[in-house]
């Protein structure tokens, strides 16, 4: 499997000839260009996971792409766009060239006076989770982890305890485009979380083999 990140929660996936896209967000460059790509997924309707001005050139360079989205960002693009896409749900699962198993159902509460929009992450050949934004451990075995740092819904706490809880094999921090600087957190997962994990920081447009 290999990962390209292309800056904040935007990761490109690729094994043999399949090549998948998660979260092309307001947050993230470089993945406009892309082609060649069997599925762009989307695990929540907030900017920063998906850019709906780059949306449609995407689409257009990939028309063979499955768009598929959790429930709330499907009724967006169709009411607000006229761009369709396939709902993923909780316990579905579909093929892409690669497997893809969707997991969880809401966003992490940001705030109680705020209500929470749902929320999918999706795990990709029985190896890479990525959560979007929540932070409930997955029902299932998580070798490679998408990893949030840093959020106005979580604590650098929060993350750790996700890390502990979930024990990967490879952690590779997303979700950061927040921050002035990542050191204080990137030293964290890897001083508090499981010792037998490996944190990988990606450089933004880098492949990287896992």
């Amino acid at each position: 499997m290999r990962l390209q990140k292309f800056g904040h929660s935007c990761l490109l996936v690729s094994n043999g000839d399949a090549r998948v896209l998660i979260d092309p967000g307001t947050f993230s460059s470089g993945f406009e260009e892309l082609d060649g790509l069997d599925a762009i997924l989307v695990t929540h309707q907030h900017p920063d996971h998906i850019d709906v001005a780059r949306l449609p050139a995407l689409l257009e360079h990939n028309p063979n792409a499955r768009l598929m989205t959790d429930a709330g960002t499907a009724q967006s693009l169709r009411d607000e766009h006229k761009i369709e896409a396939t709902v993923a749900s909780a316990g579905d699962s579909f093929e892409v060239g690669m497997r893809v198993e969707v997991v969880g159902e809401l966003h992490a509460q940001i705030h109680p006076d705020i209500p929470q929009i749902p929320n999918v992450g999706y795990r990709l050949d029985g190896r890479l989770f990525h959560p979007g934004d929540s932070v409930t451990p997955p029902d299932v075995d998580v070798e490679v982890l998408a990893l949030p740092t840093m959020a106005p819904w979580m604590r650098m706490a929060d993350a750790v305890d996700y890390l502990r809880a979930i024990g990967p094999r490879v952690a590779v921090p997303i979700h950061e485009a927040l921050l002035r600087s990542t050191d204080i957190f990137y030293g964290a997962f890897r001083g508090l979380g499981p010792k037998d994990t490996e944190v990988k920081v990606l450089d933004d447009g880098e492949p990287v083999d896992l």
